[in-house]
């Protein structure tokens, strides 16, 4: 990949699903990039598209026609193993349920990618450590999912996403589940991933303080892109909040 290409792109995509003979378009030919180091909030209406867009990106489902590529290499038309090989090592994801083995300690959590490629314990172990303190939860590592708040869930599973060093960091209404002043902790940490450690970030929100935090806005409608660019207002309102912690 070259160092003008984009990291992410979708390429004319399309997806209709079928309830009987009932066709729903969810995409109607998009077309979008994503830029290394950048923080991209995907907004609008429910049944906009929006969700189905990240799956595409993410390569958890497949467009009808059209191309998504990642690092300039098309990931639409691997097999399913190859795509199941790149999501694990080349994409993470964080949803809105925070999907943790409540059996398993925080620190084991965060270690299952590792362990699903093979990594030993003694490199899985340090990297998960790692990954617990960039989202302030390294003091919680031997606590189980049960025993944390939805905020501190949610920064665990941020930090199983981003302990194989992923690419890209897709998010699917990651603060849908929290309270303000826990979305607002969520919201800094992701901001400061990007600006303090270069993470690529794409996240679908309804939450206008997280699209606030990016640092461009695409809006959906109807399964099309209708505004596609930063927003001075939101974001000097957003880059305030943050500061004065409001």
């Amino acid at each position: 990949m070259s160092a003008m290409e984009p990291l992410l792109r979708a390429i004319d995509v399309t997806k209709t699903y079928h309830m009987g003979s009932v066709a729903h378009p969810a995409l109607r030919g998009v077309c979008i990039e994503i830029c290394k180091g950048e923080f991209v909030a995907i907004v609008g209406p429910s049944g906009s598209g929006k969700s189905t867009l990240l799956h595409m990106l993410g390569g958890l489902d497949r467009p009808d026609t059209g191309d998504v590529q990642l690092e300039g290499k098309s990931i639409s038309n691997l097999d399913e193993n190859s795509q199941t090989l790149l999501r694990r090592r080349r994409i993470g994801f964080v949803f809105q349920k925070v999907h943790l083995l409540p059996m398993l300690k925080a620190i084991e959590n965060v270690m299952v990618p590792m362990r699903l490629e093979g990594v030993e314990m003694n490199i899985a172990k340090p990297a998960a450590i790692a990954a617990l303190n960039s989202v302030g939860m390294g003091d919680k590592q031997s606590n189980r999912p049960g025993e944390l708040s939805g905020g501190e869930a949610q920064r665990v599973a941020i930090a199983r996403a981003l302990v194989m060093s992923p690419a890209i960091l897709l998010a699917d209404e990651p603060t849908g589940a929290l309270d303000s002043v826990n979305s607002r902790i969520v919201i800094e940490l992701f901001r400061s991933l990007v600006t303090e450690l270069g993470q690529t970030l794409v996240i679908v929100t309804h939450d206008p303080s997280v699209a606030g935090a990016a640092d461009r806005v695409i809006k959906m409608r109807d399964g099309l892109v209708v505004e596609n660019g930063s927003n001075p207002n939101i974001l000097k309102h957003a880059g305030k909040a943050l500061r004065e912690g409001t």
